[in-house]
């Protein structure tokens, strides 16, 4: 059974995307690596099959910014030799998403654009839950609809599966099955 996993974006980066023109634009690959600021999918149980939702945290809110369906993750040393023409391609469109610490690159055919005004329903938030092998858990610091601290979103987290698919309907994404 695929899952659906979160992972938090800075608002710098949201901002380089925006202005880059990247809006609307399907997703189609992501990278991860080692670090907080660019955690690994690998590590967190991402396969082929689940979805990726990128997130970020402005004014208090949080907004979903789109998704992708993974295909398949190559290790970042090893993609450019990887790689078709039209990965290549997708890979070179979307080459402001890497960093130097980057350590795989997940594919995925073209998701849920790119989008910065999908922002979580107050009552969402109150009630988004992760899972995990130790059991489920709701996001921390929401006080009225509002979220006080993004410390409990930053890295890759496993979406339970009724966030799952309303965070998936806000998007307007096909829930996975």
């Amino acid at each position: 059974m695929a899952d659906t996993y979160t992972t938090l974006w800075t608002n710098d980066l949201c901002n380089a995307l925006g202005a880059g023109g990247f809006e609307g634009e399907p997703l189609t690959v992501l990278f991860g690596g080692p670090h907080t600021s660019m955690p690994s999918f690998t590590r967190a149980g991402v396969r082929p099959g689940d979805r990726i939702l990128p997130i970020r945290v402005l004014r208090k809110q949080v907004w979903v910014l789109g998704a992708l369906e993974v295909e398949r993750t190559v290790e970042y040393d090893a993609v450019r030799e990887e790689l078709n023409g039209e990965e290549q391609a997708r890979l070179n469109r979307w080459g402001l998403l890497e960093t130097s610490c980057a350590s795989e690159v997940l594919l995925g055919a073209p998701g849920a654009p790119l989008a910065f005004d999908r922002p979580v329903p107050p009552d969402l938030l109150g009630r988004l839950t992760y899972r995990s092998r130790r059991g489920e858990r709701q996001i921390k610091h929401v006080v009225d609809g509002e979220l006080r601290s993004a410390v409990s979103l930053q890295g890759v987290y496993r979406l339970a599966p009724d966030s799952a698919r309303e965070l998936a309907e806000l998007v307007g994404h096909t829930p996975v099955p």
